[in-house]
């Protein structure tokens, strides 16, 4: 009898780095696999399940405007845990640090179902940078009883919080296995990809793209303000043309169209489908971000990263050379970003230099480590 797995996507990012995962289990004849979705996001969500070709089993579509911290987490332990008590897998999966994953493992150690966590043992060391993540990464480490590590700096965190060693496996990131899938279908994609490209300087121009996103709750008091001047500083070179794909959150796109709109260098978008980001992350010189996935994504295509946040729970790219932290500093945003546009050594070092987060096949390790604890002799092609 196949064993019946759930994995529970809450956001865009959990549904990026799992979709290869659902991929993987659905072409196992080992597996039952169920994808449900709580909608933490709703329409961020939905672009990648499209894309994605993953049509949930359930959708809770918990989303609501203005809702708070403790509105997704009891909403997420309630009626995920309902739908556990209805459909009794042998097994959740999770993925990452968002409240879905905390609240959905919640709701399954609360029935005894073993919860497998992908992405596991990201640490900064400060509860509250980034927040509520770090905590929901340390609370995850108790929660699930495998813990899938994408490097083994991670891996060994999670050993030193006492975590057993014989439920730790490194992976590689599956964010990895995403976007090389994609990458190599962009041709499938010309018409999703001809609005973002219309607006970009034609492939030739002097001009070089600097990606910018940024959402993290950690830059809303007062770091939103300074990236949007950096940027604008940054955009008074002839040379440079950024696009910024603003966060619905009204705190970013408040500050961001007050400060940046209509600035004819600057281009705010709406937040783009997966395809289309991935499109313009391989057409983009260099990346600003806060956020935790694009430091592991640039680097796969060798895009230089400077990380607007004062911690990451990924210094392996720091490390090994890919990205540099800068915080929320406008002076150091404009400096690092100049020194990249105008030394060419400094770009190059930086956009070959290793890529420490994997090499595409996370997503074939997982399965077999799923198996591993369900299935008897399964093919292993984990590095444990």
């Amino acid at each position: 009898m196949p064993v019946k797995l759930v994995v529970c996507i809450g956001t865009r990012p959990e549904a990026i780095k799992l979709f290869p995962v659902v991929h993987a289990l659905e072409a196992d004849g080992r597996f039952d696999v169920e994808v449900w979705v709580t909608a933490q996001h709703r329409g961020l969500l939905d672009q990648v399940l499209r894309v994605a070709g993953i049509k949930p089993a359930i959708d809770l579509d918990l989303m609501r405007a203005g809702q708070t911290l403790t509105d997704i987490t009891t909403a997420v332990v309630t009626r995920f845990g309902e739908a556990l008590d209805a459909r009794r897998p042998d097994r959740v999966i999770v993925q990452g640090d968002t409240t879905t994953a905390f609240a959905a493992s919640l709701a399954a150690f609360y029935r005894k179902i073993p919860v497998a966590h992908v992405e596991a043992g990201l640490r900064t060391g400060n509860m509250f940078s980034p927040w509520p993540e770090e905590a929901n990464r340390k609370l995850l480490a108790v929660l699930a009883d495998q813990h899938f590590a994408p490097t083994k700096r991670a891996r060994d965190a999670l050993r030193a919080e006492s975590v057993p060693s014989e439920r730790v496996y490194v992976t590689g990131n599956t964010v990895v296995d995403a976007l090389l899938s994609i990458k190599d279908r962009l041709p499938e994609f010309r018409e999703a990809n001809a609005e973002i490209a219309q607006i970009l300087p034609p492939p030739g121009s002097k001009q070089r793209i600097i990606l910018l996103t940024s959402h993290r709750r950690e830059n809303f008091a007062g770091g939103m303000e300074r990236i949007a001047t950096a940027a604008a500083r940054l955009a008074l070179r002839d040379d440079v043309f950024i696009v910024f794909p603003v966060h619905p959150n009204p705190h970013v796109h408040k500050v961001m169209n007050a400060r940046l709109a209509g600035h004819p260098r600057i281009a705010l978008v709406p937040p783009l489908d997966y395809v289309p980001f991935i499109y313009l992350l391989t057409r983009c010189h260099l990346v600003l971000t806060d956020s935790g996935g694009v430091q592991e994504e640039a680097p796969s295509i060798g895009k230089p990263v400077l990380v607007m946040r004062d911690t990451t729970e990924r210094p392996e790219g720091v490390e090994a050379g890919t990205a540099l932290l800068v915080g929320a500093d406008t002076d150091r945003i404009v400096r690092e970003a100049t020194r990249l546009l105008d030394d060419d050594a400094a770009y190059m070092r930086m956009s070959r230099a290793h890529n420490p987060f994997g090499d595409g096949r996370a997503s074939e390790r997982i399965v077999d480590l799923i198996a591993l604890a369900h299935v008897a002799e399964p093919t292993m092609r984990a590095v444990s």
